[in-house]
């Protein structure tokens, strides 16, 4: 088996792979993560990637009408001598008999690197290099708070920017469901704190699009989980930097309705397991929304929906500082009733 584990990709992304490999397959549910690494692990195999002799784009619906021709690509010898590549683009019809072609020709001169999409453990293309002592398999699954902290680091120390620690959590609470969109995020960061010794929380809150929402999500999360101090810190803070009372409840009440549906849906089932079947929500939120869960029975829901809703409408009545009054002094209630079902 020479599958590569998700944990020992970016070891082998800086030492590079075995000279020896004739095939890398790069594959996975995270688009842009596939791209990224596909890009590098094919660049880094020959000293110029804009020489278009040097490093060859194929298309995999071309090789699956022609297998042949990834075997000529793969033995051609470059006019002026070095190394070359091959870097196969992801298509919808089966190209693995253009694969295995080549892993059973033996090795190739250049190296190949394929980009595929999410392919189940019985996939042919998969199976093929799994199996194959001259192929790796590298698989890209969206990153962990710990892929994160290092792809926030690494990205800006290119362009010789440091982050606190403060604002490195909290830009990547904003990010991790796709690699692309969170390099998009991080370019965009350093071209605002070009020129500054430090990128500091401001700067982050100032310009990554998903932190005003992430923000606003820790004080939900820490009133349904009955952490009643960090509502009041959390909410002092919110309410300094202007944001809207109606809005956070808000935020609140669309969390108290899922937190409703999801419980009434799978009745029965335990915290873990709903949090597991909640789509698009973020993993850095998965322990405290099993708390959520724990601690909140549908009745309880129905309760606190129905003072949210009415929190709500007196907020847009009122206005200004009673407006903030009203709603911090519901967020802290319910975090008393969440602590008291600890």
């Amino acid at each position: 088996m020479t599958a590569i584990r998700p944990g020992d990709v970016e070891g082998l992304l800086r030492r590079g792979p075995d000279p020896r490999i004739a095939v890398i397959l790069v594959y996975g549910p995270d688009t842009g993560l596939v791209a990224e690494r596909a890009r590098r692990l094919a660049e880094s195999a020959v000293p110029d990637p804009a020489d278009p002799f040097a490093l060859v784009k194929l298309d995999g619906d071309a090789l699956a009408a022609d297998p042949g021709r990834l075997i000529d690509e793969a033995g051609t010898v470059g006019l002026f001598g070095g190394q070359r590549a091959i870097w196969v683009r992801s298509g919808s019809r089966n190209y693995a008999p253009a694969i295995e072609a080549v892993l059973k020709g033996g090795s190739a001169a250049s190296r190949i690197v394929v980009e595929a999409g999410d392919l189940a453990k019985s996939a042919p293309l998969r199976v093929l290099c799994e199996r194959s002592s001259e192929a790796l398999a590298v698989p890209c699954y969206p990153d962990d708070a710990r892929a994160l902290a290092e792809l926030i680091d690494s990205c800006l120390r290119e362009d010789g920017l440091r982050i606190s620690r403060e604002a490195r959590e909290t830009l990547a609470a904003s990010l991790g469901g796709d690699r692309r969109a969170s390099l998009g995020e991080i370019e965009k960061l350093a071209l605002y704190a070009r020129g500054t010794a430090e990128i500091g929380l401001e700067d982050v809150e100032a310009i990554a699009s998903d932190v005003s929402a992430s923000a606003l999500n820790m004080v939900v999360d820490a009133a349904f989980a009955g952490h009643v101090s960090e509502v009041e810190r959390l909410y002092r803070r919110f309410q300094t930097e202007g944001l809207d009372a109606s809005v956070m409840l808000g935020t609140a009440l669309r969390h108290a309705l899922t937190l409703l549906a999801m419980r009434l849906d799978g009745e029965g089932k335990s915290p873990s397991a709903l949090v597991a079947g909640w789509r698009g929500l973020h993993f850095r939120r998965q322990k405290i929304v099993e708390t959520h869960f724990a601690r909140w029975s549908p009745d309880a829901l129905r309760r606190a929906v129905s003072r949210l809703q009415a929190a709500v409408l007196a907020c847009r009545r009122a206005g200004g500082v009673f407006s903030h009054a009203l709603a911090a002094d519901l967020l802290v209630r319910l975090a008393l009733d969440a602590a008291r079902r600890s």
